[in-house]
């Protein structure tokens, strides 16, 4: 690299798995050649974020946007310049923290739908492997709809609550990776070939998709993304969504 990578900072622990995660995939994704090509980050792990599946699913609980927000202006005081944040479900509040900055935010929602069309093609039906709060607030369907294409969601939103739900507490299961395979095959069977794993839980076990699907993961998308930002091969209009 000619240039020093410009730095990230991350809206972390939603949670602490997936942001670890993102960092790891973010280190194998860098065409780095020494410790200085990596891409240098801020991160902001904070598990203490409001629960989102409280506040969309259960209409309880705090709302995360405040506290999102007040991350975003941490780290861009610290120097980051640009954000981003591995949680699909937490884009919802997406506006809160481009208010709050005034560097790029990293849009996982926009670069995902590009990803999705590109593996679906125009016109195409794409699984959606999520969080049942990601189809109740319409995260995907707008963007999905502008690009041509049209999301197809898991039925049983209970098994798959519950499988995302038994990761945050015990990690990866055999229970929870059954749960994911079936919800795969389920899409698969209504048409969806292309799917797209969109909950950040669900990337800790991208290998219990169904083999018969194209899938990819929306994490993927995101660590493209920020290495694209980083070493300048994308201006940041283009991933802001």
């Amino acid at each position: 690299m000619s240039a020093a990578p410009r730095r990230v900072g991350v809206l972390g622990g939603m949670g602490p798995e997936a942001t670890v995660l993102l960092m790891s995939r973010l280190i194998r994704a860098t065409p780095a050649r020494d410790d200085a090509d990596h891409v240098p980050l801020i991160v902001d792990q904070n598990p203490q974020v409001p629960s989102r599946i409280a506040r969309l699913i259960e209409g309880v609980g705090e709302d995360p946007a405040p506290v999102l927000a007040d991350m975003a202006r941490r780290l861009e005081a610290a120097g980051a310049e640009a954000l981003a944040m591995p949680c699909n479900t937490a884009h919802h509040y997406a506006p809160a923290i481009r208010a709050a900055a005034s560097v790029p935010f990293i849009d996982m929602v926009a670069l995902s739908v590009a990803r999705a069309l590109a593996t679906a093609g125009a016109g195409g039906r794409v699984g959606v492997l999520a969080s049942p709060a990601v189809r109740r607030i319409g995260l995907f369907d707008g963007p999905l709809a502008a690009a041509g294409l049209t999301p197809v969601y898991v039925a049983d939103e209970a098994a798959t609550l519950a499988a995302i739900r038994a990761i945050k507490a015990d990690g990866p299961t055999p229970a929870a990776r059954a749960a994911l395979g079936a919800a795969s095959a389920a899409l698969l069977a209504a048409g969806a070939e292309a799917q797209m794993i969109a909950c950040t839980e669900f990337s800790l076990i991208p290998d219990a998709v169904d083999p018969g699907a194209r899938a990819f993961d929306t994490l993927d998308a995101l660590v493209d993304g920020i290495v694209a930002f980083a070493t300048g091969r994308e201006a940041p209009a283009r991933l802001a969504g």
